[in-house]
C-alpha cells in the first residue's frame, strides 16, 4: 500500500475510468422526419434499400461525406435534451443511411442536425414530440 499522500498510477487510472464514461462514438444532434421518404438522395425512388424495421436515417452534412454515407449503418443512443426525461433510457438503435437531410423530400423537425431519424427510429430512443436531442453515434 502506498504511503498516505501518494497514489499509485494504476489506482488513479482506475478511479478516473470509473468517474468518466469512456466512449468510442461521436456526439451530435438528432432530429426526425416523417413520410414521404421517397425519393432519396441515395437511392432515388427505390424503396428496396429501406430496412423492414423502419430504422433508417438521413445524413446531416457532418456525416454526409459527399454521398459516401449512403448505406452506412450507425448505432445511435439519446444522451440528453433540453427537456429532462426526453431520452428513453438504455435504448440503442441501429439505423441505415438512406438519404441526405439537406435535400430530403420531408423536412426535418430541426435543421442542421447531425443525423435525422425516421419517425419510428426517433420514437424508439426519445419522446417523439421532441424536435431535437443530443445523441452518441458510432458507425458499425
Amino acid at each position: 500500500m502506498p504511503p498516505l499522500g501518494k497514489t499509485s498510477p494504476s489506482l488513479l487510472l482506475l478511479l478516473l475510468a470509473t468517474l468518466f464514461h469512456l466512449s468510442h462514438g461521436d456526439v451530435g444532434t438528432c432530429s426526425h422526419y416523417r413520410p414521404p421518404y421517397l425519393p432519396t438522395a441515395c437511392y432515388g425512388n427505390s424503396p428496396s434499400h429501406f430496412p423492414s424495421s423502419n430504422m433508417f436515417a438521413a445524413a446531416g452534412e457532418r456525416i454526409w461525406d459527399n454521398g459516401a454515407a449512403c448505406g452506412r449503418q450507425y448505432l445511435v443512443r439519446c444522451i440528453s435534451a433540453a427537456v429532462p426525461g426526453t431520452c428513453l433510457p438504455d435504448q440503442i438503435i441501429q439505423v441505415r443511411i438512406v438519404d441526405r437531410a439537406q435535400t430530403s423530400r420531408s423536412r426535418p423537425s430541426s435543421n442542421g442536425a447531425t443525423i435525422v431519424l425516421s419517425s419510428a427510429a426517433f420514437g424508439t430512443i426519445a419522446d417523439p414530440s421532441a424536435r431535437l436531442v443530443n445523441v452518441e453515434f458510432q458507425q458499425v
